[in-house]
């Protein structure tokens, strides 16, 4: 067996044990723990696009979350629109928004880029806190919307179980992966990856390297958009805190970077060890010690940068290489 073959067998593998999950793990509370899970190795995908080929740091992407999070749970609960046509106009809102943030933002480096991206997520949440109206929508300011559990099915996503919305999250994960491995295998990717890493050189050579950022802002802010969107159905409430906080943002972005920003299998990895953490502390230690998840994320981020500056994924990706290269040179 080649190694390509080997890599196929291993894949098929990894999909039928995860689609097979729910037919073993019956319990509710577990499959809403995987349903955040892949959330989140969903959202950090999609912040990946621009925070690791890119090679900025974007500390806003809870903002993006929220548009998508408000405009199909507004379209739906006054105006009957179905959750997946607000779904796509909250991705394209965000995909908008995104690329008007990065304009003037992309000229700036290091940390002005992050406290750019940190200012505007968080000026959005005070606006959302403080608006009861935006014109012909109710936003509820502080309090939040919540959507009535009335009209289940397909069409309107919203069922009474956990399994179709843990299918369904699967399945966009699995897009957004496909997305990020034939990105990263184009040209885009190329002068993405270029102009992270040496813009100066990377536009000497003709590399139009702003225009690439503005094309992967646009991308991860659009799917980061659905993900607010499928977020609010599966939730049935949302309010600023929730979907557009700044722990939110932090939290995509510490997930990557200690899963390994940049690259595909990276941001996976660190949902796969840090939401689990996340989810525990807060049913432990929530009420006595609310943010120590993220006080967590930070030692364990500071351990990664010291001793694996690439991320979990580089051990990680070494040993299964090794894996493979022992399973190969047997079969021949």
């Amino acid at each position: 067996m080649t190694r390509e073959n080997l890599q196929k067998a291993f894949l098929t593998l990894v999909l039928i044990i995860v689609f097979g999950l729910p037919l073993i793990l019956r319990s509710p509370t577990y499959l809403h723990i995987l349903v955040l899970l892949y959330l989140y190795a969903y959202l950090t995908t999609s912040w990946n696009l621009v925070g690791g080929f890119a090679g900025v740091l974007p500390l806003g992407h809870a903002a993006f979350f929220g548009i998508g999070a408000y405009t199909s749970t507004v379209l739906y609960v006054q105006y009957g629109v179905s959750p997946w046509f607000g779904m796509v106009l909250g991705g394209v809102l965000a995909s908008i928004t995104g690329v008007m943030i990065g304009l003037p933002t992309f000229k700036m480096r290091g940390a002005y880029f992050a406290l750019a991206t940190i200012a505007f997520g968080e000026g959005m949440r005070v606006m959302v806190e403080n608006i009861d109206h935006l014109g012909p929508f109710n936003i509820n300011g502080p309090r939040g919307l919540q959507i009535p559990p009335l009209n289940v099915g397909l069409a309107n996503l919203m069922f009474t179980n956990k399994e179709p919305y843990y299918y369904i999250i699967l399945v966009m994960l699995i897009a957004v992966l496909a997305v990020t491995y034939f990105i990263s295998r184009s040209r885009l990717g190329y002068y993405l990856n270029a102009g992270g890493e040496e813009p100066e050189a990377a536009m000497s050579l003709g590399v139009n390297v702003a225009r690439c950022k503005l094309i992967a802002m646009a991308m991860s802010s659009f799917l980061t958009a659905l993900a607010g969107s499928f977020y609010a159905q599966f939730s049935l409430f949302i309010h600023p805190k929730s979907v557009i906080s700044l722990d939110l943002s932090f939290e995509i972005a510490f997930i990557a970077l200690i899963g390994g920003r940049g690259s595909i299998v990276g941001p996976v990895l660190g949902a796969l060890l840090l939401r689990p953490v996340s989810d525990f502390s807060r049913i432990y230690f929530g009420a006595t010690l609310p943010g120590l998840h993220l006080i967590i994320f930070g030692m364990v981020l500071i351990l990664v940068m010291i001793y694996l500056p690439r991320g979990l994924q580089q051990p990680l990706t070494k040993a299964y290489n090794g894996l493979l290269n022992r399973l190969d040179r047997r079969s021949r």
